[in-house]
């Protein structure tokens, strides 16, 4: 495979534009997946100005708490972390609420033998998992709310604080949410591999450094899911039309359901945490109602989803993992072909699910035989946890309450 004109057919330059599913490519009269709009104008207004606006405020509150500990740094580095991924676990408590209140779907989940036991149904119908505190994460992409869903199932194991993503580098500079990422530790890609290779470098070193602060883990590696997306950018006409020209100038079969997967960036990060990570967990996404030749993302758009009450009727997944000591890593061409077969495996599961509305399932945990899904929704453990991303700021607003009364009462006396 052609790594080099592999790469250059998928750089963009930093300004792009970010494509969060604007419905372009959708006809007027068109059936929606999600069925009629059930909000009209002035409602989806009301909803867009609560949701935005809790949103909204509530990162300019986390992102105060970041500042207030950023100074730890310097002071001590284990509590730094700490710290940030308490402010991490904050973000991901508004975000799920957001999506429970205003985009409220089901998720139904699969999985392969390779994953018995690490997935169950609570009494009251949520999804937990046991998943290692440290894994490499790789899933096809979508449409821009796959991260969301990905991050909620960190949460299903209590790794929500510990969740880092290789991102594009134009997210960096969306104001608020950019600085907010940068203090999150996530990694932003210019998909130019001679600038990309020493940062990622660099931030693969942090992540397989030893601490001791309490968010640490055993052997004192800090917890890391790290999340890839090996197609580089959502499915859509556009990024499809890209990945057919390097088909057919490459001479690899291109995909039905995904992009090409790219090697580099993936084999880099497996070579780096080699020894400090030993599996590589794998999920399939598909949005239900999605025709057979359209994208996800031009029916589910932000206003569809989270202003018209028109979210995906389900979010699927599959699961499956696999040891890293049985990844070939000392030769880029053979981790191309491990990567390009694990992507064609991808493939026929879509393909069954477009046909079916069903991914393959793990039959061998039920007597019965029966195919195991686990069928749930985004939610919290207690709704009482809303109440951490505002702790920091509030405590704070006290205690300056406070000292402004005793200052007060100093001058006045």
């Amino acid at each position: 495979m052609d790594i080099e004109g592999l790469r250059k057919r998928s750089e963009e330059t930093v300004k792009e534009k970010l494509d969060l599913g604007a419905g372009a490519s959708v006809k007027a009269d068109e059936p929606h997946p999600a069925g009629e709009v059930k909000h009209g104008p002035l409602v989806q207004i009301l909803r867009a100005i609560a949701s935005i606006g809790w949103a909204f405020t509530s990162c300019i509150v986390i992102h105060i708490t970041q500042f207030i500990g950023a100074p730890l740094y310097f002071w001590n580095k284990d509590y730094y972390y700490a710290w940030m991924a308490l402010t991490k676990q904050s973000f991901v408590i508004i975000l799920l609420t957001v999506s429970r209140l205003f985009s409220p779907t089901v998720v139904r989940i699969s999985w392969d033998p390779s994953m018995r036991g690490q997935l169950r149904k609570t009494q009251d119908g949520r999804l937990e998992t046991s998943f290692p505190e440290r894994i490499v994460l790789m899933a096809n992409h979508q449409i821009y709310t796959d991260w969301i869903y990905l991050w909620w199932s960190a949460y299903t194991s209590q790794m929500h604080g510990h969740l880092y993503i290789l991102l594009k580098e134009s997210l960096r500079y969306i104001p608020l949410l950019g600085p907010g990422m940068m203090f999150y530790g996530f990694i932003f890609m210019a998909r130019k591999w001679a600038s990309d290779k020493p940062r990622l470098a660099h931030r693969l070193q942090q992540l397989k450094t030893k601490h001791s602060g309490p968010e640490s883990g055993s052997a004192s590696l800090d917890p890391m899911w790290l999340l890839i997306f090996p197609e580089g950018t959502n499915l859509s006409a556009n990024t499809r039309k890209k990945s057919v020209a390097w088909s057919q100038k490459s001479g690899i079969p291109d995909m039905k359901h995904q992009l090409l997967p790219r090697a580099t960036g993936m084999h880099f990060c497996l070579q780096e945490l080699k020894g400090t990570v030993d599996w590589v967990y794998d999920c399939t996404v598909a949005y239900e109602g999605v025709p057979l030749n359209g994208y996800a993302q031009d029916y589910f758009s932000l206003r569809s989803t989270f202003l018209q009450g028109r979210p995906p009727k389900s979010v699927n997944f599959h699961w499956r993992r696999f040891a890293l000591a049985d990844i070939p890593l000392d030769d880029l061409k053979d981790f191309e072909k491990w990567i390009e077969a694990r992507w064609r495996e991808k493939d026929e599961m879509l393909e069954q699910y477009k046909t079916t509305g069903r991914f393959p399932a793990d039959n061998e945990d039920d007597d019965t035989k029966a195919p195991a899904y686990i069928e749930t929704d985004v939610s919290l453990k207690s709704w009482a946890e809303l109440l951490q991303p505002y702790i920091v700021v509030l405590t704070l607003l006290l205690v300056l309450n406070i000292i402004r009364k005793f200052w007060k009462q100093f001058v006045s006396g």
